[in-house]
């Protein structure tokens, strides 16, 4: 059997699905929501039906069926609700595989079922996002309609003043595709700091003294911090803090800082855990911390193929 990535399932799909022709052209149908994504996965299914014939079971994993436990208070926005009804305009969220992945895994490394936990979980890497996931269902996630949503990322600028985007496309003359390709290829890391779109690379010139490397660093741990505080205040509390993707479980550093400040929320972190829980499955709070610190290595490819299985046997 196969299992594919798929991007967006906008709302149709709330779960991993079998693969039909319906599917594929739903996929396809879905481009304007997912147009860098959707149309190669679905060619993709197409040229596997061809390659491995169509008696060879597929399953679609989406990245965005995780999500769809959000209520409608947490994934609407503040636009006519026509637009939703005519474009599905709406919060999806991404990273769901990955999101799910580490929720499940946390719970079994606490000795505890996923409906008895509130967790934030922090996808952080080159695209990152949080979610907000109670009772092992997710409440609120950072990425919104497109994965341009929430904080600062590598080539992202995460969510700003929508005035902002009128402005700007004003005063340069820019049209809408000039504009999308400024905020989701020009912005974030890259364009603040004028270096690079890369962490590592920021972390070594704001240590040789760059302050807009310093200041795109500082700017990402803070907008970190507040979808956090937010996400706790959302669901009466967190138990377990975790960090996954390229810089969640590589940036020792970055992970100390996020947490650091949080005492009110019952969070502690132990500096020498923390600096030896990276590329490891590895807690790190404090000894007399309330809340717990994970370091957990995401498996997007474990969870496709566990889902390809269990559907595919059926």
């Amino acid at each position: 059997a196969i299992g594919h990535r798929v991007l967006h399932g906008s709302e149709k799909y709330k779960v991993s699905t079998v693969v039909t022709d319906t599917v594929i052209d739903d996929i396809m149908a879905f481009k304007d929501l997912g147009p860098l994504h959707n149309p190669p996965q679905a060619i993709a299914m197409k040229a596997c039906q061809e390659v491995f014939g169509k008696d060879t079971p597929m399953v679609a994993v989406f990245d965005t069926s995780f999500h769809q436990t959000m209520p409608p208070k947490a994934y609407m926005f503040g636009v006519p609700y026509e637009y939703y009804e005519k474009y599905s305009i709406r919060r999806y969220g991404f990273h769901g595989t990955s999101h799910r992945y580490v929720t499940l895994r946390a719970a079994e490394l606490l000795g505890k079922d996923p409906k008895d936990l509130k967790i934030v979980s922090c996808h952080l890497g080159n695209g990152s996002s949080l979610a907000a996931i109670q009772d092992g269902k997710v409440v609120d996630t950072s990425m919104g309609f497109t994965p341009l949503d929430g904080f600062l990322m590598g080539t992202r600028c995460g969510g700003i003043d929508p005035s902002v985007v009128t402005f700007i496309m004003k005063k340069e003359g820019l049209n809408p595709d000039q504009m999308s390709d400024l905020m989701n290829k020009k912005s974030g890391f890259l364009g603040i700091s004028g270096v690079s779109s890369d962490c590592r690379d920021l972390n070594e010139a704001a240590k040789n003294g760059n302050e807009r490397a310093q200041l795109a660093l500082d700017m990402f741990v803070y907008q970190i911090k507040k979808f956090i505080g937010g996400y706790a205040a959302a669901m009466g509390g967190v138990d377990a803090i975790v960090f996954t993707g390229g810089i969640g479980e590589n940036d020792a550093e970055m992970r100390e800082k996020i947490c650091s400040d949080m005492e009110y929320l019952g969070l502690k972190v132990d500096h020498e855990t923390c600096q030896n829980a990276s590329r490891k499955e590895a807690a790190f709070q404090a000894a007399d911390s309330k809340v717990e610190a994970w370091v957990l290595p995401t498996n997007e490819e474990l969870m496709i193929a566990r889902d390809t299985v269990e559907l595919t046997s059926k």
